[in-house]
């Protein structure tokens, strides 16, 4: 059989608690903000929480990497130098990076991922980055499986991650000024306000309202998980979970259903198997509706741009349960699914508004909430807190399980116990000790009491005892035999678990563009220095640094044209002068260019 190819399941960590719960619940890897320098400042981490971390995960061969994916300054460069190699110092895997310019800082040889901030969607820029040096690449999310086949095809000795669930940002990683252009705070350094959230009417040049007040940059959900297969095929090895400021009860659903889905990939493609081990049993049946959602798309997977966006509400709806038949004083009656006593539930009215509302009990098909909402007979129901799930969430995790097999033996000193787990580490333990005949058959004992790990990261799967004579075994012995040999076993785990250290090559590759504008994201002089190493003659400043007036701020596949049925390609004409505006709640008016050939949205700051 031809080598597998390793596929790796990719979750977020908020903190350590999320973190160990990801790899319980069946992560091969974490990804975890440190103190500073992520791209959600408000899910920083202690380098003490991240080494923790990193001594749990590495018992199963599970991966960290950090995010230091925001834009740097040339004041904080000693600040990154000296986190970097406290990272280094305490084993994590590699750094998920947005700045160029840490390829020219002094620090150690750990591994960098290019971060999706870096706008990675072409052939040509991931060979770039290939050739510089970078082991994978993170794509950018508007990609189809035609296109990531064509990048894979372009570096396939370069490992390529592909989000699968969670939030959308409609501008393209990296190229959102947005946020920084209103509110001074900037996503390229963390701060995001989810500009693309707000609520905007939609006026033409002369100043009549297409629409008003709907969310039109919101989008739904990704939820790639009935196209994996797909995904693996076209030459994807990490599958990404978007949610570093999601809660644990959402990290541990979505992992486990992801890893439910991948696990039953990989019993019948014998070419792909999990880049980890250890057996993860959730008490709970793993469904993504449960969770926060706004709704779910493919995003642009297959190519099309239909039911992407969610202009009704920014938050969440949760499951579809059904749809109201009657309408009474205090009650109402659903045609659908059941509802449970303490559930969360909303509705879109009429006017095209999310309202929520909480049930206080139900009986059979009739529910009865805490305050009577405003339903009409027909109104579509959600259920955004299903109260027993949660509940079943809380509870204690089982600890994910490494199968160990174990060999119980006699020597002319004692007795030998040898182990050997599934990912192929062996250790041995022995027990000087006076041999005397027993009374009594000792096999059964000495099987119950080596098979007793208990809240270890081990179980056993066969105990084979091989002894020349029937010795008396003291259970006190087999005990300390056992907790020596886990102990051991553990040690080897983390002793044996090799990071690739590397650095980037120090090349001549030209980049693929000669000339960058702020979209370039250049915040320091090392990364100037990087791309004028490789051929850049023209290079203005981030954003950031030197705010550009009349610019796009935005740059989207996402189109509002399309959404509305204008698609210059169906033909269908609007009877409104452009060009559209997108005018905010305080009043800001945003021009809206649209770019048909390369298939983009832009929005303009006025």
């Amino acid at each position: 059989m031809a080598q597998q190819r390793k596929i790796e399941l990719l979750a977020p960590a908020k903190n350590l608690e999320t973190g160990i719960a990801a790899i319980n619940h069946g992560a091969d890897a974490v990804y975890i903000g440190a103190a500073q320098f992520g791209a959600r400042q408000a899910a920083g981490n202690s380098v003490e929480d991240i080494a923790r971390l990193v001594e749990y995960a590495h018992i199963y061969g599970v991966k960290v990497y950090v995010t230091l994916n925001t834009i740097i300054y040339d004041d904080e460069v000693e600040n990154v130098e000296r986190l970097v190699a406290e990272l280094y110092e305490i084993g994590v895997d590699a750094l998920i990076v947005q700045d160029m310019g840490i390829a020219g800082m002094n620090i150690p040889p750990i591994p960098l991922h290019a971060s999706t901030q870096m706008d990675n969607r072409t052939p040509a820029k991931a060979r770039f980055l290939a050739d510089v040096g970078f082991p994978r690449i993170v794509l950018a999310r508007e990609l189809s499986l035609a296109e990531i086949s064509e990048i894979h095809r372009a570096v396939p000795e370069t490992e390529l991650e592909v989000f699968v669930h969670g939030a959308l940002c409609v501008s393209y990683s990296g190229q959102c000024y947005a946020s920084q252009h209103c509110f001074g705070r900037s996503a390229n350094r963390g701060e995001c306000a989810q500009f693309c959230r707000l609520a905007f009417d939609l006026v033409d040049a002369e100043g009549n309202v297409v629409t008003r007040g709907r969310h039109l940059l919101s989008l739904k959900d990704m939820n790639r998980s009935a196209m994996l297969e797909d995904m693996l095929d076209a030459g994807v090895t990490s599958l990404k979970i978007e949610g570093r400021l999601k809660d644990v009860s959402y990290v541990k659903n979505i992992v486990a259903y992801y890893r439910g889905a991948l696990d039953a990939i990989f019993g019948r493609r014998k070419e792909y198997a999990r880049s980890s081990f250890g057996k993860s049993t959730p008490q709970f049946v793993p469904a993504p509706e449960k969770s926060f959602n706004r709704g779910f798309t493919d995003y642009f997977l297959e190519g099309g741009k239909e039911g992407i966006t969610s202009f009704e509400t920014p938050k969440s709806k949760g499951e579809y349960m059904g749809r109201v038949k009657f309408v009474s004083r205090n009650f109402f009656t659903v045609t659908g699914g059941e509802f449970n006593n303490g559930d969360g539930a909303c509705f879109i009215t009429r006017d095209g508004h999310l309202k929520g509302f909480r049930i206080n009990r139900v009986e059979g098909n009739r529910v009865f909430p805490q305050s009577m909402p405003q339903i009409e007979s027909g109104d579509e129901l959600y259920r955004n807190y299903d109260c027993d799930f949660e509940r079943q969430l809380s509870h204690p995790d089982i600890q994910r399980r490494v199968a160990v097999e174990l060999l119980f033996k006699d020597n002319k000193d004692g007795f030998l116990l040898c182990g050997k787990d599934e990912s192929g580490v062996e250790c041995t333990v022995s027990a000087t000790f006076k041999k005397q005949e027993a009374r009594s058959p000792q096999r059964e004992n000495i099987v119950k009491q080596l098979g007793k790990w208990g809240n270890t990261p081990f179980e056993v799967s066969t105990v084979n005892v091989e002894l020349e004579n029937e010795w008396f075994v003291p259970s006190s012995l087999l005990s300390d035999m056992r907790r020596t040999l886990c102990e051991e076993l553990i040690k080897e785990h983390r002793k044996n678990y090799g990071r690739e250290d590397m650095r980037l090559n120090e090349c001549d590759v030209p980049f693929p563009v000669s000339s960058l504008d702020y979209r370039g994201n250049v915040s320091n002089n090392y990364a100037a220095a990087f791309y004028k190493a490789h051929g850049v003659e023209n290079l203005s400043l981030a954003f950031e640094k030197a705010p550009v007036a009349g610019v796009p701020v935005m740059f989207c596949k996402h189109c509002i044209k399309f959404s509305m049925g204008w698609c210059t390609r169906s033909g269908v004409k609007h009877h409104y002068k452009e060009p559209f505006f997108l005018v905010s709640g305080d009043g800001k008016r945003f021009r809206l260019a649209f770019d048909c050939k390369e298939c983009q949205m832009q929005v303009l700051a006025e």
